[in-house]
């Protein structure tokens, strides 16, 4: 049975994480990067979504880094978000080919 698709926010961040360990605000902007700007998470939907990932067994903690001022999370794939991520990117791929196929020529 095949998992079903993630949710935007979800597939950005796994996607995200592909680069590797990310704390938050770095995966915001990596989201930004990925997304050319189209999605542009807050604290609120970031950390929730990092919630849901950790809590399904996509992704996991890392470590915290905490210094005077702040405290960073990191946040990495786990093996099933790395089978999830490809699964995801063979899923659009096929989907971008089934359609590219309609488009006028340019």
């Amino acid at each position: 049975m095949r998992a079903k698709p993630l949710p935007g926010a979800s597939l950005y961040l796994v996607l995200a994480l592909l680069d590797g360990e990310q704390h938050g605000y770095a995966l915001m902007g990596r989201v930004a990067e990925l997304s050319d700007g189209a999605w542009r998470m807050g604290p609120g939907t970031l950390y929730g979504t990092l919630n849901r990932l950790v809590a399904d067994g996509l992704i996991e903690e890392t470590r915290i880094d905490r210094d005077e001022s702040e405290r960073r999370r990191y946040y990495a794939l786990t093996s099933a978000g790395q089978a999830m991520a490809v699964q995801e990117l063979r899923r659009l791929q096929t989907l971008v080919h089934r359609v590219a196929r309609h488009l006028p020529a340019t």
